[in-house]
């Protein structure tokens, strides 16, 4: 298989019709590392609107409970994009998040400005900022749009942008408007990063966590209440993932699909999960009948009991897989 073959069976493929395919080879094959650090930047950011970033601090769940709250999210929107929306693994992941978002009073405006998260920063950090080993096309922006137009839509969010540039007017409009300091938000910003510091050895995380904040635009900065970083550190972190960049072009294609559940930062299941038994319940969220909860002290929630991510029969056949 030769370097660009993935990008020429993108360009035969049609923008809406196939728009989830090409936003999966993008990120599974592609692209994996980078969409990986684009999308979780997106998700990152949305702390710094009060509205959002408190309503997570209150409950606690992405302060507590980082790491599961981590890999659910990514577990989900990954079951999703690959499977699609159709009934199986898809349609559970999206009832699962559907389920637990409507639980909490989300205004359609916060749901439109993540979801414009999504559209926008995996442009950014592959175009805009070159960390990519090639930029994206018109064509792949087109899909990745359609894609999160569709998940949108069975999100049930209304008045949702048609293209990228409205997706891209949409971000920068209402981070200027709603960019700011909130205690939950700081809190759950703290959480995330002294999570991210664990993707990496320990000798690096002093070092990371100067990275980290060196890639984050100024107003984001100053919403936390970090210190900003310096031009040096700036600098060496666009440095190093433009050099990486360089290297990865040289690098053969990724044959096989990465998907979330190969990836190692992913750490609450390592038997497997089905997504309609992973994430949180809300006290008025119905929870199957096999599986067993425990309430989360203060946070009018409930999670699965440890070891139930499967159903039994599967567990027990997991278990002796192993």
């Amino acid at each position: 298989m030769k370097r660009f073959d993935w990008y020429d069976e993108i360009h035969r493929l049609d923008a809406e019709k196939d728009a989830r395919r090409i936003t999966f080879i993008l990120s599974a094959h592609e692209f994996p590392w980078d969409m990986g650090q684009a999308l979780g930047l997106a998700l990152y950011r949305t702390y710094a609107v009060p509205s959002i970033g408190g309503l997570l601090g209150d409950t606690e769940e992405f302060t507590d409970r980082t790491q599961h709250r981590y890999d659910d999210t990514a577990l989900l929107l990954g079951q999703m994009l690959r499977y699609g929306f159709e009934p199986g693994r898809g349609r559970d992941a999206l009832r699962r998040m559907n389920q637990m978002h409507r639980s909490y009073d989300i205004s359609n405006d916060d749901y439109l400005y993540v979801l414009s998260t999504f559209v926008v920063m995996p442009v950014r950090w592959l175009n805009d900022w070159g960390f990519g080993w090639r930029r994206l096309s018109e064509h792949e922006v087109r899909a990745n749009t359609n894609y999160y137009r569709s998940l949108g839509k069975h999100m049930a969010i209304k008045d949702i942008p048609e293209t990228y540039q409205e997706f891209h007017d949409l971000l920068e409009s209402y981070e200027a408007e709603h960019f700011g300091f909130s205690e939950g938000g700081r809190a759950v910003s703290d959480s995330t990063l002294e999570l991210m510091l664990t993707f990496s050895p320990k000798w690096q995380r002093p070092l990371m966590k100067r990275f980290t904040t060196a890639l984050m635009e100024d107003h984001l900065v100053k919403a936390f209440h970090y210190e900003p970083a310096s031009a040096f550190w700036k600098g060496a972190a666009r440095f190093a993932l433009k050099t990486r960049a360089k290297v990865v072009r040289r690098m053969p294609p990724r044959v096989e699909p990465r998907t979330e559940e190969q990836n190692p930062n992913i750490k609450s299941y390592p038997e497997g999960f089905d997504p309609s038994r992973i994430g949180t319940f809300p006290m008025k969220c119905p929870v199957p009948h096999d599986l067993k909860v425990v309430e989360v002290s203060g946070a009018r929630e409930r999670v699965p009991a440890p070891g139930q991510a499967l159903p039994p029969k599967e567990s027990e056949q997991s278990r002796q897989q192993a």
